[in-house]
């Protein structure tokens, strides 16, 4: 293998230049904010975990995972999500502390990933993890949440998908009783969206007609409210219409919340990861074919970490919103800038001017220039160095200022 030039990155990671951290940051701030509003606290947890704790409880597969050894030779991991490490503080640092929990957090995330694939060794996450409320108020209030967050981070056009693990378990469990292979394989197909080759799957188990009609209906199952009515029909498994019902008043709640326009009910929805045990959820924006944020119950999680409880919650893909409003201005997420330019004997004046705006908040930049680079910033519309600045751009020599007003 040759050495790597020195400019050169791994494959999967980017470098994100001042304007893109200006709108990632600002994304973050806005994203927070909203959900403090709503009663979630900030969390921030190691960006290394142990493998047999953590790295086995995140569900990611191993061969996404990023391992090193520390010099005890034990495996460490980068972290693959969120929600594995918050349940190991719940179940330790906040044992004592009664449910339910509100946490938040924005980080950023490793997976390893295939070169081929197209997708981001490292990316970052704004989520809430809403612990120890097994209703569909909590359900509810993390979809709800999730749709004010995409709007606090300026996502306009957007549909939130929800589905129900257990009644697809049910469905399958019923109809396909014992052949778990088989559950496995249209389980993937569905994750996968790859609705042909669901149909090819239920093709080749030669099952009876009326059978395989049943399994190719839930393909339609894709909604508003009536498509709960339509799933109780479909199936007599009390595992299935539990879910349904448990969706049905998540509904509800979420017409409470007047956000149901941003929502539909979708049947084939299957969540990522093995510990979801509930309802999940997707979002996508009109403009990008990838979600931007996903979540749902995990009530089984916190069990391995020894404080068995109901959770559930949402992680939002901060960098795909940006990516999604990046033909937005380059100049939109900076702060505006003054620039202060001096020569030798207005030295000791700007730089005392330069602290007190920094003291107001705002962010000064100082030069030291000539009267003739002074004329031509203010003749130049406060433009210096490539760079644009504020109308209170003024150069000191001594008391005398030009280039703008008297600040």
């Amino acid at each position: 293998m040759s050495k790597p030039k020195v400019f050169e990155k791994p494959i999967g990671v980017k470098d994100y230049l001042p304007n893109a951290v200006a709108k990632l940051r600002q994304i973050e701030r806005d994203v927070l904010t909203c959900m403090s509003g709503w009663g979630y606290e900030q969390i921030i947890t190691p960006t290394i975990e142990y493998y047999d704790t953590v790295g086995v409880a995140s569900s990611t597969s191993d061969q996404k995972l990023f391992k090193l050894l520390n010099n005890r030779g034990t495996t460490l991991v980068l972290r693959s999500d969120m929600t594995a490490p918050i349940a190991r503080v719940v179940s330790s640092l906040l044992k004592e502390q009664p449910f339910p929990l509100r946490l938040s957090y924005h980080v950023n995330i490793f997976r390893s990933i295939e070169e081929e694939a197209g997708r981001e060794a490292e990316f970052f996450q704004t989520g809430v993890e809403l612990v120890g409320d097994a209703s569909a108020e909590a359900d509810a209030e993390v979809v709800a949440l999730a749709i004010a967050s995409l709007k606090a981070a300026g996502v306009e056009r957007f549909k939130i998908a929800i589905g129900h693990m257990g009644f697809l378990n049910g469905l399958f469990e019923q109809t396909l009783s014992g052949n778990t292979d088989a559950q496995e394989q249209l389980k993937a197909c569905l994750l996968g969206r790859d609705y042909v080759g669901y149909r090819d799957q239920l093709r080749k188990l030669s099952l009876a007609e009326p059978v395989q009609r049943e399994l190719e209906s839930i393909l339609r199952l894709r909604g508003g409210q009536e498509i709960c009515e339509q799933a109780l029909e479909l199936t007599t498994d009390a595992t299935a219409q539990a879910s349904i019902r448990h969706l049905c008043e998540i509904w509800d709640v979420l017409k409470a919340y007047g956000v149901c326009e941003h929502v539909l009910i979708d049947l084939t929805m299957i969540g990522d990861f093995s510990y979801y045990t509930g309802m999940t959820f997707e979002g996508y924006a009109a403009d990008l074919g990838f979600p931007v944020v996903s979540g749902g119950r995990y009530d089984n999680l916190l069990g391995q970490f020894g404080r068995p409880t109901p959770a559930t919650g949402f992680a939002i893909k901060t960098t795909r919103i940006l990516e999604l409003l990046g033909d937005q201005d380059d100049t939109a997420a900076l702060a505006p800038r003054v620039l202060i330019g001096y020569d030798a004997e207005g030295r000791a004046e700007a730089l005392a001017e330069a602290q007190r705006l920094r003291g107001e908040g705002q962010s000064v930049v100082t030069e030291r220039m000539s009267a003739e680079e002074a004329g031509k910033v203010a003749e130049g519309a406060f433009s210096y160095k490539g760079n644009k600045f504020t109308e209170r751009a003024f150069y000191i020599a001594g008391i005398e200022r030009t280039g703008g007003s008297q600040a």
